[in-house]
């Protein structure tokens, strides 16, 4: 029997959360169980149960979030963070608040790379997309201090995103740098760049945006190159048909320097969508079939 009859309240006392408050901005807060990481950011599992469960080509990783990054998950997701539900299609230009060009990054880690790409490139909007949240923190502190404005956080299933909540010909570029190789066989058939993801992806890709993937494992750059030459709505910008140099305005990550100081070799891959006569009716003024309609 506990003091005067009442059970005390379970904690979760696996995580702990700092969330400053501007009474104590240097208070540690612990959560109850139950109660949602970050109210007023990034959703747990924003898509939920409305769409069918299937091989996902990435494994959410749960690991400790800074109190800098928490305090930036708070402050700024409401601002410059997008949940991907699946629920409605997105405008990009209400998104970013004008109408420059939209390039789409699945997968940016801690998104020091992103961030150098956004102040290269400030007419050039950044849409990056990860479930990592002391990643999705980092980015959006970054965004705050150097002040780019181009930059907007997704959280969530990247092809829930092209599917359901992008119009066609909506995106100016795709860039896949470092995706999970999954290297082991039986794994295969989690890895992102596959035909199936190709042809999605070409329908939300205007005719001449680029698509480009770098990795470090070359069994996976050869597959890569190989799913990408065969497909019919891509072309290699390389007159050979074989991997780029690696373009001035892929900055060299620390991930990548460490592989590179372990010998790996980095391949790029830099390919044109195409758009084939006989597409050019269909796509314009239409959305897929399984796309549901606005507002839904």
């Amino acid at each position: 029997m506990t003091l005067l009859g009442l059970r005390p309240r379970k904690i979760d006392l696996t995580v702990s959360d700092y969330l400053h408050t501007p009474e104590n901005p240097s208070a540690r807060h612990v959560r109850a169980k139950g109660e949602p990481r970050f109210p007023d950011g990034p959703q747990a599992d924003p898509a939920g149960s409305h769409f069918e469960r299937r091989i996902r080509s990435f494994q959410p990783r749960r690991s400790r979030v800074t109190a800098g990054q928490a305090d930036a998950l708070q402050r700024l997701w409401p601002k410059w963070g997008l949940d991907i539900d699946g629920q409605r299609v997105i405008d990009l230009g209400e998104l970013f608040g004008n109408g420059n060009p939209v390039v789409l990054e699945i997968g940016f880690g801690m998104g020091e790379a992103t961030a150098r790409m956004a102040a290269a490139d400030p007419d050039t909007n950044i849409l990056a997309v990860d479930v990592h949240t002391p990643g999705q923190g980092n980015l959006l502190n970054l965004a705050e201090r150097d002040g780019l404005s181009n930059i907007r956080v997704g959280n969530g299933d990247a092809i829930i995103l092209l599917r359901e909540m992008l119009t066609p010909d909506s995106l100016d570029g795709l860039r896949v740098y470092f995706p999970d190789p999954w290297p082991k066989k039986r794994h295969h058939k989690r890895r992102l760049i596959q035909p199936e993801f190709l042809t999605l992806a070409a329908t939300r890709l205007r005719p001449g945006a680029i698509v480009h993937c770098a990795t470090d494992w070359e069994p996976y750059a050869e597959r890569m190159l190989e799913v990408l030459t065969a497909h019919p709505d891509f072309e290699n910008t390389q007159p050979n048909g074989g991997f780029a140099p690696r373009p001035a305005f892929r900055p060299l990550t620390r991930f990548e320097g460490q592989g590179l100081d372990k010998g790996h070799v980095v391949n790029d891959l830099l390919f044109r969508r195409v758009q084939h006569e006989d597409q050019q009716e269909s796509r314009h003024g239409s959305r897929l079939e399984d796309q549901p309609p606005t507002g839904a």
